[in-house]
């Protein structure tokens, strides 16, 4: 359920993107996308969005989230794996939520590569992904100019 992600996003492997104080209600309502351009000096790692609902006192509400696994971005029915430093893009899909943003509130997103345990743990190498047992730290790199537009898709709603 709804939790206040602020302590989570002052880590160091958080990546958070906050938008300017709303004027007026911001309804979102429909199926909410993140395309993240990266890369990764792994063959295999999550990335992973959260849309956060930031109130006036800093609480960060998470709305929705999702997930994608290097190895699948391609499609559930292959594995493709990464090649280090290339710079991929990752469609992330996080739900069809309905909310209203408040005046006063802000809009968040944040993109990281573990939810542990909401999603399990990556180990980011090739092995199989039920019996790995070989772990790995990953780096990643968000990338966001012209070349590389990661942004976040929503569908927002006339009011």
């Amino acid at each position: 359920g709804p939790q206040d992600h602020a302590p989570i996003e002052r880590r160091d492997d958080v990546l958070v993107f906050t938008g300017p104080e709303l004027l007026e209600p911001l309804e979102v309502t429909g199926f909410v996308e993140a395309v993240l351009y990266a890369s990764s000096d792994a063959r295999d790692t999550d990335f992973i969005a959260r849309l956060c609902d930031v109130y006036p006192d800093g609480r960060s509400i998470g709305v929705c989230d999702g997930i994608i696994r290097a190895r699948f971005r391609e499609g559930l029915d292959r594995e493709v794996f990464l090649h280090p430093g290339r710079v991929e893009e990752f469609r992330i899909e996080l739900g069809a939520p309905s909310n209203t943003f408040l005046p006063g509130h802000r809009l968040r997103l944040e993109i990281t590569s573990s939810c542990f345990p909401r999603f399990n743990r990556h180990l980011n190498t090739e092995e199989p992904l039920a019996t790995g047992t070989v772990m790995q730290c990953a780096r990643q790199t968000v990338h966001h100019c012209r070349a590389y537009p990661s942004r976040l898709l929503l569908p927002i709603v006339d009011t």
